[in-house]
């Protein structure tokens, strides 16, 4: 099953998200915030098993901009 990892830097550490099983790990570098998330994955279909939604087909992540003032106090 091929699935979706989502890093970002964090304060201290990478966190890493699955966005077709909606779970998040993490670790100090990104292969081992890839390999967390790899094993909390795999626990999570153990315990629940996968779900209806996800599909077979290429997942696209795209970054977009939005014109809003609360935007602008976001720290980068």
């Amino acid at each position: 099953m091929k699935l979706t990892a989502i890093i970002k830097k964090g304060e201290k550490q990478f966190v890493a998200l699955c966005p077709e099983l909606d779970v998040v790990s993490q670790g100090y570098t990104i292969e081992e915030a890839i390999n967390n998330l790899k094993e909390a994955c795999e626990l999570y279909l153990e315990e629940m098993g996968a779900p209806e939604e996800i599909y077979s087909g290429e997942t696209i992540i795209v970054n977009f901009e939005i014109k809003h003032e609360a935007a602008s106090s976001i720290k980068k």
